[in-house]
């Protein structure tokens, strides 16, 4: 094994054994080598098909068995940056695990990011992170309209999400 293979590995090894993302950073460190290193190792690795995800709290390796609740179901959405804790809390407080964001735009198309949000810290750790680096999220690129992936343990947990989002005038049919 090179000396590249052993440090994915390790890289996979790390990532299995947290309960968290963990950041380029991070793995730098425990490595003893360059974030950018990580980087290419991650990409080598999604290029063998190892699914790992980039968070805006690092990187997780997503295994569908271990992490999936059963059930998934896409919400359209609208709201302004204000709103957006509480419709992301909105979601957690009911059960739901929030995957991703998604928005489709008239130039480029469908942009999708993943969030990973599972309660209520999660989404003032996003909150802050925005934030705190200025940014603005996907969904003022399309007047407020984007798409949520949300998993959860039963199909009535997804129902009740549904409702209560309806309910703020967040829910677009």
């Amino acid at each position: 094994m090179s000396e590249g293979d052993i440090r994915r590995t390790k890289i996979l090894e790390i990532l299995r054994s947290s309960k968290q993302a963990v950041t380029g950073t991070e793995l730098a460190k425990q490595l003893g080598v360059s974030r950018q290193i990580v980087v290419q190792d991650i990409a080598l690795l999604r290029a063998t098909d190892k699914n790992i995800l980039s968070t805006n709290k690092g990187y997780i390796l997503f295994i569908e068995n271990e992490n999936a609740l059963c059930r998934r179901r896409t919400y359209k959405v609208k709201h302004t940056n204000k709103q957006i804790p509480d419709e992301l809390n909105t979601i957690v407080d009911n059960g739901g695990h929030i995957l991703d964001v998604v928005v489709e735009h008239d130039i480029y198309g469908q942009i999708a990011a993943d969030l990973i949000i599972y309660s209520r810290a999660d989404v003032q750790a996003f909150v802050e992170k925005v934030e705190k680096f200025r940014t603005n999220p996907l969904c003022t690129l399309t007047d407020g309209i984007h798409f949520h992936t949300v998993e959860a343990g039963t199909e009535e947990i997804l129902d009740r999400i549904e409702l209560e989002l309806n309910a703020k005038g967040y829910l677009l049919k």
